[in-house]
C-alpha cells in the first residue's frame, strides 16, 4: 500500500470513529502509530502528544501534525492533517444540512446521552495509562492539580502556566544535566 494513502488512512479511520475530541483518539492513534505501523517508538509518542498538547489547536490535529513529519516530511504532514481533519468536516456538514429535521428527534437525544459515559471513559483511560508511562506519583501530581485549579477558579491564563512551565523545566533540567 502507498505509505501516503497508508497514513491518510489511519488517521482519517480514528477520525471517522472516535466521538468525543482529540483525548479520546490518544489511545487509537497510540495503537496504529506505535504498535501497529511502527512509526514511533513509545517513548517518542510520549513526547509527540506533550508537544501536541502545549501547541495551539486540536490535540489529534497537532499529533497528525507531528507523525506527519516524522514519516514523510512535508508531504506527510498535509496528508496525515487531512486525514484527522476531513471526518469531522464531513459529519458537521451532514449534521448542519440534516440537524433541522433531527434535532428534536428522542432517539437523537437518547443516542448522544448514551455516548457521553463512553467519552468520559474514552478520556479518563489514556490518563491513566500515561501517568504510569512517565511515572507520575502523588509527588509530582500536585503541578497540574494545582494548575487546573487555578486556572479554573481564577482569572489566571493558561499560556502563563505553559510559558512557566517550559522556564521550570528548561531550569530543573538544565540543574540536573550538571548533575
Amino acid at each position: 500500500m502507498n505509505l501516503y494513502w497508508e497514513m491518510f488512512w489511519v488517521f482519517f479511520k480514528i477520525g471517522m470513529f472516535t466521538i468525543g475530541g482529540g483525548y479520546a483518539m490518544v489511545p487509537l492513534i497510540q495503537d496504529q502509530i506505535v504498535n501497529i505501523k511502527g512509526w514511533m517508538t513509545e517513548d517518542e509518542f510520549i513526547d509527540t502528544l506533550a508537544v501536541a498538547q502545549s501547541a495551539p489547536g486540536p490535540i489529534a490535529v497537532n499529533t497528525a501534525v507531528f507523525v506527519g513529519s516524522k514519516v514523510a516530511g512535508k508531504r506527510g504532514v498535509f496528508i496525515t492533517t487531512l486525514g484527522a481533519v476531513m471526518p469531522s468536516f464531513i459529519i458537521i456538514l451532514l449534521v448542519a444540512m440534516f440537524f433541522q429535521n433531527i434535532k428534536d428527534s428522542k432517539i437523537f437525544i437518547a443516542v448522544f446521552k448514551g455516548i457521553k459515559p463512553a467519552v468520559v471513559a474514552l478520556i479518563v483511560v489514556p490518563v491513566i495509562t500515561m501517568s504510569k508511562k512517565v511515572k507520575l506519583n502523588i509527588k509530582s501530581f500536585w503541578i497540574p492539580l494545582a494548575v487546573g485549579i487555578l486556572v479554573t477558579y481564577t482569572f489566571i491564563s493558561p499560556i502563563f502556566f505553559i510559558i512557566l512551565g517550559m522556564i521550570g523545566g528548561n531550569l530543573y533540567y538544565s540543574r540536573k544535566d550538571k548533575k
